[in-house]
């Protein structure tokens, strides 16, 4: 029971080894420990590269490079040579025209819209547009109550009535007056017969009483029969004076009256031009929008009831870095992108620029002088006339989002001309500086102590 329990290899140790037999026994047992081992070391290696041994413990056979294939490396050869192509024409477009392609996003549509307001108060009687509807220049687009106006209008009249019957019934007066200015230099007349012929008669009689011929008291009597017929001269000349300073008067009052009427004329033009201003038109062709006016709402002068906007008249405005402006001309050609119209270029020209940046109109302008100070790059809105055709002026409104690109390649003289205005000011300014050191070495320096 023992002896059986040992290993094998224990038994083969201990059993002696002078017969053949137990000799050739050994040998196959040495050959087996080998097989273990070999068989070990191919299971380490079986672990540390499976991957490289089939099933029988063959190795498979390495892949082969994707580089080996000619097909691979002609497709990256030609594929290298479009790459190299590509960039060849991006740098020559880029040299000969891209550079000189401003472009910005900071653009947008506009058009000088009108703000409809009335001129006159009172109720909306009616809104004779809806909203967005398109309207041609003198469209009515409200109604306002007119009793008001038609009756400022009525008054006017009747003042106007009233002052020619005045100025009728003084005309009356002056032809009345002038019949008292007659009677008056009648009167005058008559009087200055009476004293001539009174003075004639103390003359007379002063020569017969000189004679003796006729009393004393008698001369009396004429002197005093002259000096009344004097006194009616003097009544007769002041009574003509008061008819002749009257009919001044009445035709002080015929002007009084007629201008009157010239005024009550002017307040019924007033009321005339109010009553038709009590319909409010359009001024411009466009569209409706903003309309916030309704029937029965009362509207002062000047109150916004809506806005026509001109879309045929619609143009863009550019925000341009001011870095992008220095070749930027009038009459340069712009191509636009309006988001509304995707994969759709416009084309359009520049028309002005502004006389300033938009910092320099806003409401609270920058002051650089104060404080600390950042540099910012500014921007000048440009103004740019729109080529577009009637089907995409569907389409386009104030407001949208557009990309501009101008293209300014007709600025290249411009900008060679400026190059050479620098260059010219920069040789003038070194002649200065050569001039002014020549003076400076030219006069004698100080010695010590002097």
């Amino acid at each position: 029971m023992f002896p059986n329990s040992f290993p094998d290899s224990l038994r083969r140790r201990a059993m002696p080894s002078s017969t053949s037999d137990t000799n050739h026994d050994a040998e196959p047992d040495h050959r087996e420990h080998e097989n273990d081992a070999h068989s070990g070391d191919d299971k380490g290696d079986g672990k540390r590269s499976g991957d490289k041994q089939g099933q029988g413990g063959e190795k498979q056979p390495k892949k082969p490079s994707p580089l080996d294939n000619p097909k691979v490396r002609i497709g990256l050869i030609v594929g290298g040579i479009v790459v190299l192509i590509a960039l060849a024409v991006w740098f020559t477009r880029y040299w000969t025209r891209g550079r000189y392609e401003q472009e910005t996003n900071d653009a947008y549509l506009q058009a000088d819209q009108v703000a409809i307001a009335p001129k006159v108060p009172g109720y909306v009687e009616q809104v004779l547009v809806t909203d967005n509807q398109p309207v041609q220049a003198g469209d009515a687009l409200v109604k306002i109550d007119d009793h008001d106006v038609r009756a400022r209008q009525d008054q006017a009249r009747a003042q106007i009535e009233q002052g020619v019957a005045q100025v009728q019934q003084i005309d009356a007066q002056v032809r009345q007056q002038r019949a008292q200015i007659a009677l008056a230099d009648a009167q005058l007349s008559g009087a200055l017969q009476t004293a001539r012929h009174a003075q004639n008669e103390v003359d007379r009689y002063a020569a017969l009483v000189a004679d003796g011929a006729q009393t004393a008291e008698q001369l009396e009597s004429m002197r005093q029969s002259r000096d009344q017929a004097l006194t009616q001269v003097a009544s007769a000349r002041a009574q003509r004076e008061s008819a002749s300073r009257q009919l001044d008067t009445l035709r002080a009052q015929v002007g009084v009256a007629r201008a009157q009427i010239d005024q009550a004329k002017a307040q019924n033009d007033q009321a005339e031009a109010d009553l038709g201003s009590t319909v409010v038109r359009s001024s411009i062709a466009g569209r409706i929008g903003d309309r916030t006016v309704r029937v029965g709402q009362y509207v002062q002068p000047g109150t916004r009831m809506m806005s026509v906007v001109p879309v045929e008249q619609i143009y863009l405005v550019a925000n341009f870095k001011e870095t992008q402006v220095g070749l930027m001309r009038a009459g340069q050609p712009a191509s636009i992108e309006v988001d509304a119209l995707k994969g759709e270029t416009l084309h359009g020209t520049v028309e002005s620029f502004a006389p300033g940046t938009g910092a320099q109109f806003a409401l609270l302008p920058p002051q650089n002088a104060t404080g600390n100070f950042t540099k910012v790059v500014q921007r000048v809105p440009v103004r740019i006339k729109l080529d577009e055709d009637a089907e995409a002026s569907k389409v386009l409104v104030p407001g949208l989002s557009v990309t501009v690109t101008v293209d300014t390649i007709g600025s290249k003289p411009e900008r060679a001309a400026v190059k050479r205005e620098g260059k010219q000011q920069e040789n003038v300014r070194e002649a200065q500086h050569d001039e002014e050191v020549k003076r400076n070495a030219a006069q004698p320096s100080p010695g010590p102590g002097r």
